[in-house]
C-alpha cells in the first residue's frame, strides 16, 4: 500500500508519498494537471491512499483519483495546521505532516459530498448569483428613478411601473442605461424562472427534501441546500452540533468563573446561513413558536439581527429532527413538545438550574 500526504495548490502539488512494504519514501513536486495525473496514473492497480486538505479548485484531481480507484481522505485544514506547532513552513513539510497524521491515525478526516450532489450545489449557488446580480440592476434603476424625482419603490417592478420607466424623458446616455439594465432584467428574469423550475425538480426528486418542505415557510431551495449542506444527518448526534457545523453558535472565550460569549461564529457554510436567516422569518409567519421566540428577543430589545438568527438557528435544528426522526412537521412539532424529547429535556434542565441558581 502507498500513503501519500499531498500538499495541494492551483499549478502543482508537493507530496509525500511511502511504500508501506518497502518503507521507502519519495518527495516530489507535480505540476499541474499533465505530471500530476501520468504520476497517478503510474501507481494504478495499486492500492493508494491520498491524503489532502480541504480547499477549493480540485475537482480535476479528485476525478483523477476516483478514476484510478485511489481513495482520497480530505482534511480539515485548520486542524491540520494546529497539529504541526512548528514555525518552519514549507510546502516539503506540509506534505510531509500530512503523511505522518495518515501513517498515526490523527489525519482530522471531514465528510465530502459525492460528486453528483456537488454538483447540485453549482445549481443554487448559481441561481443565488444570479438574484445578486438581478438585485444590482433594479437597484440601479431605482437610482434613476429617484434621480428624476420619482419615489415609485415596488410600484416599479409592476407592469405599469416598467412601462412608466421606458417612457421617461431622459438624457441620451442615461437613457442608454436605462434601456440596456431593463434589457439586462428581463434576462435575468427569465433565466432565474428556469432555475427555479430546475430547482423545483430536483428537490421533488428527494424524500428529504419533500420532508423538510411540509415545514412552514421551508420552499424547494431550502429543502434541497439542507439535505445537500448536512447529507447523513446520523453524523451529528444532536441539534447543537448541526448549529456549530453552520456557524450559528456563539463565539466564547471562557476561564474560571468567568464567561465571555461573543457574536456567532460563522465557521461554516456562509450560503446555508444566508438561506437560513431569510427562511426564518417567512418560517416565524407560519409556526407560532418561531413567532413566539422572534417576538420574546424584540421584547427584551434586542436587535432584529440578532432576533433573525435565532430563529434560523431553531429553525435548522427543527429540519435536523425531522430528518433524523423522518417525520412531517406536524409530528416533530407535537414531538418536541412532549417533555420526554432530548431538545425538550436538556431545555428543562437548564430552565430548573438557572432558576435554582436564581433562587440562591
Amino acid at each position: 500500500m502507498k500513503i501519500i500526504g499531498c500538499d495541494f495548490h492551483p499549478s502543482f502539488q508537493q507530496i509525500a508519498m511511502l511504500d508501506t512494504v518497502t518503507g521507502e519514501l519519495v518527495e516530489r513536486k507535480l505540476q499541474h494537471p499533465e505530471q500530476a495525473t501520468r504520476f497517478y496514473e503510474s501507481l494504478a492497480g495499486e492500492e493508494v491512499l491520498v491524503g489532502l486538505e480541504s480547499m477549493g479548485n480540485t475537482l480535476w484531481f479528485e476525478r483523477v483519483l476516483n478514476r484510478l480507484g485511489f481513495t482520497l481522505w480530505i482534511g480539515d485544514a485548520l486542524a491540520i495546521r494546529v497539529s504541526n506547532p512548528r514555525k518552519q513552513k514549507t510546502d516539503k513539510r506540509d506534505a510531509g505532516h500530512i503523511l505522518r497524521l495518515l501513517q498515526e491515525g490523527r489525519f482530522p478526516r471531514i465528510w465530502v459530498p459525492s460528486l453528483a450532489e456537488r454538483d447540485l450545489r453549482q445549481l443554487l449557488k448559481h441561481r443565488h448569483t444570479l438574484v445578486q446580480m438581478r438585485t444590482r440592476i433594479k437597484n440601479q434603476l431605482q437610482h434613476i428613478a429617484l434621480n428624476q424625482g420619482w419615489q415609485k419603490k415596488r410600484r416599479l417592478w409592476t407592469q405599469s411601473g416598467q412601462e412608466w420607466l421606458r417612457q421617461l424623458e431622459l438624457e441620451p446616455w442615461t437613457s442608454r442605461r436605462r434601456d440596456d439594465l431593463l434589457q439586462m432584467l428581463e434576462e435575468m428574469e427569465r433565466r432565474i424562472t428556469q432555475l427555479n423550475a430546475t430547482v423545483e425538480q430536483a428537490a421533488a426528486q428527494r424524500p428529504e427534501a419533500v420532508l423538510l418542505m411540509s415545514h412552514p415557510g421551508v420552499g424547494p431551495i431550502l429543502a434541497l441546500a439542507t439535505v445537500l449542506t448536512l447529507g447523513d444527518v446520523s453524523r451529528f448526534p444532536r441539534g447543537k452540533h448541526v448549529a456549530s457545523y453552520l456557524g450559528l453558535i456563539p463565539k466564547e472565550a471562557s476561564s474560571g468563573q468567568r464567561r465571555r460569549l461573543g457574536a456567532i461564529s460563522k465557521q461554516g457554510n456562509s450560503f446555508m446561513r444566508f438561506l437560513l436567516v431569510q427562511a426564518g422569518m417567512s418560517a416565524a409567519r407560519g409556526d407560532a413558536g418561531l413567532s413566539r421566540v422572534y417576538q420574546r428577543l424584540l421584547a427584551q430589545r434586542k436587535h432584529h439581527g440578532v432576533a433573525k438568527v435565532a430563529v434560523a438557528r431553531r429553525l435548522v435544528v427543527r429540519l435536523y429532527w425531522m430528518l433524523r426522526e423522518k417525520k412531517q412537521y406536524p409530528a416533530v412539532v407535537r414531538m418536541q413538545g412532549s417533555p420526554s424529547h432530548p431538545v425538550v429535556a436538556v431545555m428543562t434542565v437548564a430552565l430548573n438550574g438557572r432558576s435554582a441558581s436564581q433562587a440562591k
